[in-house]
């Protein structure tokens, strides 16, 4: 059992407090957007026997054989928390194949690692799972294109934009979306006066109630941090979800999201792929983007967490990455024991104190702590009054 300290992410759209808060550690007042528990190379955790990417390397077996056998001397998850302040870019991620071939042709273009061109850090997919642990606003997979045309509709824009999101009403499914949705992405030059005419419009109706005032509302929030972005037309297709404590939502490789607002708890594939298309001050690549999303329309699913045992909730994902836990510890359960036995995992105490052994070792975890368990590291057995997250790989 190896404690961790998590990889710190400081970029602009995060929150002051919020993690500090979650880590049990003072807040400086600059943004702390994310906090890493992995083992990802760039940025990895540091446990008590060094950085977590380099003990794996020379330890393989403490990922347990399946693991080994299918990912390598990898850990398969990486776990963090994430805290916004306001939207984050409007991204997709890409699915084993994209990803494997877009690491390989940034590497033979010779882009390094850290350059921000880089839409490909490493070949792995990005399937992600993000259970909110405050209340948690994203928009994520495109809604079908004639509701977002009658949302367009009841905010008067349709004659203004008939020129953008004409095809909505004139095409169908995909390819409505697929062209109403790269032609936003193009507003610029003699056409940015559709986005004053847009802005005028989300002003006009951001009081009203029901789906047009939340939709009037959403474009404000984005052109509050983006103003005058085509992007903010192209992320409008896109479904908005509230998230209340304890509720998850899966990413699954080529959804097309922007999370606006929220603390949460994301486990997903040991990867750090983004395609970006707008919404931001990165690197922008359209055209991979449109290799990587799928624009098919879904509605997005709410995931509840389903009892496992008095204390373990599981989140039900079929990835072969990673499974997630949650913890909600008693006194009166007693001892419980730890999920995902045979595989390394990483559990992360997010409120209370509990107490984790494992044979004749024995460790106190107060809120804002974490441990690495090998797979080799069998009947654990926890107990306390917390709530705490446990990851570990999808294979069984």
């Amino acid at each position: 059992m190896l404690r961790l300290s998590g990889a710190p992410q400081r970029f602009a759209w995060g929150t002051v407090d919020a993690i500090p808060k979650l880590i049990n550690q003072p807040s400086d007042g600059q943004p702390y957007a994310e906090y890493w528990l992995g083992a990802y190379p760039l940025a990895p955790a540091v446990s008590d026997a060094g950085p977590l990417h380099e003990y794996i390397a020379a330890n393989p077996q403490v990922l347990g054989r399946k693991s080994e056998l299918s990912f390598g001397a990898q850990l398969p998850f990486l776990m963090k928390v994430l805290s916004a302040a306001h939207p984050l870019s409007l991204q997709a991620h890409p699915d084993r194949g994209l990803a494997v071939e877009g690491y390989a042709r940034e590497n033979a273009l010779g882009i390094p690692l850290d350059d921000p061109s880089r839409s490909y850090k490493d070949a792995w997919p990005k399937p992600e799972l993000l259970v909110a642990v405050s209340p948690f606003e994203t928009l994520t997979g495109f809604r079908p294109p004639e509701q977002t045309a009658e949302l367009f509709e009841g905010l008067g824009l349709n004659r203004d934009l008939a020129s953008v999101i004409g095809p909505l009403r004139e095409r169908k499914g995909a390819a409505a979306i697929a062209e109403v949705f790269l032609d936003a992405l193009s507003l610029n030059g003699d056409r940015q006066h559709l986005m004053d005419v847009s802005a005028a419009a989300f002003v006009k109706h951001v009081k009203d109630p029901g789906p047009v005032g939340e939709f009037a509302r959403t474009a404000l929030r984005l052109d509050d941090v983006f103003p005058g972005d085509g992007a903010i037309l192209a992320a409008l297709l896109l479904n908005r979800i509230t998230l209340r404590p304890g509720e998850a939502v899966f990413i699954k490789p080529g959804t097309m999201h922007v999370h606006l607002s929220g603390t949460g708890v994301e486990v997903m594939a040991n990867s750090d792929n983004v395609v970006r298309g707008g919404l931001t001050r990165k690197h922008i690549d359209v055209t991979e983007l449109v290799r990587v999303v799928d624009f098919e329309p879904v509605t997005p699913q709410i995931i509840q967490p389903e009892l496992v045992e008095p204390g373990v909730e599981t989140y039900p994902v079929d990835v072969e990455e990673f499974t997630v836990w949650r913890l909600q510890l008693s006194p009166d359960y007693g001892r419980v024991t730890l999920p995902g036995e045979g595989s390394a995992r990483i559990l992360f105490v997010v409120a209370g104190s509990a107490s984790v052994s494992t044979g004749p070792e024995t460790n106190t975890l107060a809120h804002g702590e974490a441990v690495f368990l090998g797979a080799d590291e069998t009947d654990v057995r926890i107990s306390g009054d917390a709530t705490a997250f446990v990851s570990a790989s999808g294979l069984r």
